[in-house]
């Protein structure tokens, strides 16, 4: 039998919240700020939202979670507010790769040892996009094309979701595996880059 993702994560959602019952007698007294360290429309945005929807449908919890986004600084605002809020049992915050990168990249001042994990509720795979009306169908074709405009100005554009961020990273480790370059262009969040991609403002993202 196969599972959708939203079927697979629905049941994950349920069952959370089910051992969250079972562990406490305590219940949320106010709606719950569910926190979101990236832009609208991203992964982490959608899988908030979607367990947002999940949790209300099921009446998972007797007060709403509302979703926040709060992207500033790559997510250094949503990391500094949670940790401005510890104690505070109606605030939780989904995370990603940024929970790691953020602080390297940019030294605010947040580990993400300020946080207390709860649940794993997914994990993320990168995959090479491309405008699907470009003539790239295999990533061969695509770093073939790459590597002849890497030597001058008009260098490809990979999108990204913001700087020094794990999209980076991982153009930089293409970079240095296939010698070739990019022009990295980073974006408030997952959902602008898609636009882009879309739009033909950059050629690829992962």
């Amino acid at each position: 039998m196969k599972l959708t993702f939203h079927v697979f994560l629905s049941i994950v959602t349920q069952l959370f919240f089910l051992s969250l019952n079972s562990a406490a007698a305590w219940e949320p007294t106010k709606p719950i700020e569910f926190v979101i360290p990236a832009g609208t429309g991203g992964g982490a945005d959608q899988m908030a939202r979607l367990i947002s929807g999940i949790a209300e449908k099921h009446k998972l919890s007797p007060r709403p979670l509302i979703a926040v986004n709060k992207s500033g600084g790559a997510g250094a605002e949503g990391f500094l507010e949670v940790k401005g809020k510890k104690g505070d049992s109606h605030t939780i915050i989904i995370t990603l790769s940024n929970l790691f990168t953020t602080p390297l990249a940019t030294g605010v001042p947040f580990n993400w040892k300020d946080l207390t994990p709860v649940a794993r509720m997914a994990l993320d795979q990168f995959i090479l996009w491309v405008n699907a009306e470009t003539p790239y169908k295999t990533a061969k074709e695509y770093i073939a094309a790459v590597k002849e405009r890497s030597g001058g100005d008009n260098r490809m554009k990979m999108g990204g979701t913001g700087s020094a961020q794990e999209d980076q990273i991982i153009t930089v480790q293409l970079e240095q595996a296939l010698g070739v370059k990019f022009t990295y262009v980073p974006f408030k969040g997952g959902g602008e880059v898609c636009v882009n991609l879309v739009g033909k403002h950059v050629d690829s993202t992962v």
